[in-house]
């Protein structure tokens, strides 16, 4: 009976205990092709995709009601909800985002950079008055260039403040081992084990030519 009751326990603990990871209550639909990967990930695919979500419920009300209409009264309305149904979908993988930069500043900052340049395309989905459909669909368009802009300096950031690889040497950045010509190398020289193993394969390797001039 005890042992029960201490195995219902252990069992409880564990159970209450395990990690929470940031994604596990995000709608996958948002970021289908990074929802198993990282916050980062799901974070910078959502933006583009729920834009695209929103703006196309848009377009449905533009040709329903005319620019003009778009905005009167409800005629809006799934817009409206589309906007505030992913503001809030997007929160988590943002705060993933945002925890994930840790005290890289640079990713910090492009993070909430790429978020309010998301919030403000979404509102500007909106016609403005005396708008042409023309221009209208030009300047929705240009939100994706400048999604793309800022991901990629987004992307540079993350990875300027990526730890350092265990295949470099210690104290070797990502940076040095771009930077050095291939002539020079700040790794230790390889053991005598590794030379001899080197030798041994170039006799290896010079035979090869031989042996097909013989057939």
């Amino acid at each position: 009976m005890r042992l029960t009751l201490l195995f219902s326990l252990l069992l409880f603990w564990a159970v209450a205990h395990q990690p929470v990871f940031a994604l596990d209550k995000v709608d996958p639909y948002i970021c289908p092709q990074s929802a198993a990967g990282s916050g980062m990930d799901c974070f910078i695919e959502a933006i583009p995709q729920t834009y695209t979500m929103c703006r196309q419920v848009k377009s449905i009300e533009v040709i329903e009601f005319g620019l003009t209409g778009a905005q009167e009264g409800v005629n809006g309305a799934k817009t409206d909800y589309c906007i505030e149904k992913h503001k809030i979908s997007i929160t988590r993988p943002y705060q993933a985002a945002l925890r994930e930069s840790g005290s890289n500043k640079a990713s910090v900052e492009h993070v909430r950079k790429l978020y309010d340049i998301w919030l403000e395309s979404l509102a500007n989905l909106i016609p403005a008055p005396k708008e042409t459909d023309e221009g209208y669909k030009q300047r929705v368009a240009h939100a994706y260039g400048a999604f793309n802009e800022e991901i990629q300096l987004l992307r540079v950031a993350v990875a300027d403040g990526a730890p350092v690889s265990p295949t470099y040497a210690k104290g070797e950045t990502r940076k040095d081992k771009v930077k050095l010509p291939p002539s020079i190398s700040t790794t230790t020289k390889p053991s005598k084990a590794k030379a001899a193993t080197k030798s041994k394969a170039v006799p290896a390797a010079t035979a090869a030519p031989d042996s097909g001039s013989k057939l």
